[in-house]
């Protein structure tokens, strides 16, 4: 009776999450390029580019800001890389990208925002986009970006990168990635004026830079590890508007071929996400085994009542991942995968909990961070 109580708690959650009038689950904030503004002069923007050891990438983030037309000012801050990195930019933009020579991390901030920090004082123009080193942009995006901004009349706009989902690992996990971000920071939400809800991809923001200087520059966010989410939080309690949305224009050339590689991405922030909170993350389990387990044990049970109302909660949940799995081109057929995959994510969380409890913190690129 206890499991079948359980279930019909699952069904009701999911029910719920089907229904909100905000919708966490569509995909109906998106931007995509504009081919009918390619041309326009981008004098007034600064792209700025925090990278560390990205020779891998840089090539094509370059060529990708190199198409969007004219007039663009290049800033690249290179973290202290050892691979060739700036030395492989100079090549792409040439006289049109100035190239800062990182200086030492102080304590107390995080590798990425120091480096944005430090090319900020170099910015003059009206508006700045922050783009990470591996982060392909294809044309046209930009002055979609900027129209949005203007019509809209938003101080921060920002762009959920599509990440590579080519091999096993990518296609289970990385979809769910996003579902999962968009549960917790819905896009409706975090796009009105509610207090509450504030959510940026990092990987491609554009915002004013007067704005920016206003609420303290990147010094005011320096201790933050989901810097991105803590930029657009700081914009939404200052009284500015963001928009954040779903994009094939912005795309994500960093590859997650095993299993590891996403774990330890994952877990790298995940506690945080939670407040270092050990009740919050026992919550978070609970709720997690009824959302994921609770329906498919259902289906075993002697009851009918049970099946039927475990079989509703299995159909509710594939219903709200089936968009997500749509919307990047992906089978359908993934969906059954969703409580092996909340399984998963809900092992990462554990892993960042341990991993904050023993010291170790968060390991970045070579640095480790602790809170």
């Amino acid at each position: 009776m206890t499991l079948t109580y359980l279930a019909v708690i699952g069904a009701c959650i999911w029910t719920a999450i089907l229904l909100l009038p905000w919708r966490p689950w569509a995909t109906s904030e998106v931007l995509d390029a504009s081919t009918d503004l390619t041309g326009d002069d981008l004098g007034d923007i600064t792209v700025l580019i925090p990278a560390r050891n990205e020779a891998g990438t840089i090539e094509t983030t370059l060529a990708g800001i190199k198409d969007q037309g004219e007039g663009l000012h290049v800033i690249l801050v290179d973290d202290r890389s050892s691979d060739g990195t700036a030395r492989k930019a100079r090549a792409i933009v040439g006289d049109n990208l100035h190239i800062i020579p990182g200086k030492p991390l102080p304590d107390g901030w995080s590798g990425k925002l120091w480096a944005l920090e430090q090319g900020l004082g170099h910015v003059d123009s009206k508006l700045l986009l922050l783009l990470d080193a591996d982060i392909a942009l294809k044309p046209g995006i930009l002055q979609a970006l900027r129209r949005k901004l203007e019509q809209d009349g938003l101080q921060l706009i920002s762009l959920m990168a599509a990440l590579r989902m080519e091999i096993f690992w990518e296609r289970l996990l990385m979809p769910a990635f996003i579902y999962f971000f968009k549960m917790l920071y819905p896009f409706r939400l975090s796009n009105s004026r509610f207090p509450w809800v504030a959510a940026a991809a990092g990987g491609c923001i554009l915002l004013k830079t007067d704005t920016l200087r206003e609420i303290g520059g990147f010094g005011a966010l320096r201790n933050e590890l989901i810097d991105d989410c803590a930029l657009a939080r700081r914009f939404k309690t200052s009284g500015f508007r963001t928009w954040i949305g779903l994009s094939h224009a912005a795309c994500s050339l960093r590859p997650y071929e095993h299993l590891k590689t996403i774990w330890d991405m994952v877990a790298r922030t995940a506690f945080n996400q939670l407040r270092y909170s050990a009740l919050l993350l026992f919550l978070c389990t609970i709720i997690m085994m009824i959302l994921f387990w609770f329906p498919f044990t259902g289906l075993f049970l002697s009851s009918t009542l049970s099946k039927i109302i475990s079989a509703w909660a299995i159909g509710t949940m594939v219903l709200t991942y089936l968009p997500t799995l749509r919307f990047y081109g992906l089978s359908m057929g993934w969906a059954i995968f969703l409580p092996l995959i909340g399984t998963l994510y809900l092992a990462m969380t554990w892993t960042s909990a341990i991993r904050f409890w023993q010291g170790k913190g968060s390991v970045w690129k070579g640095r480790s961070y602790r809170s």
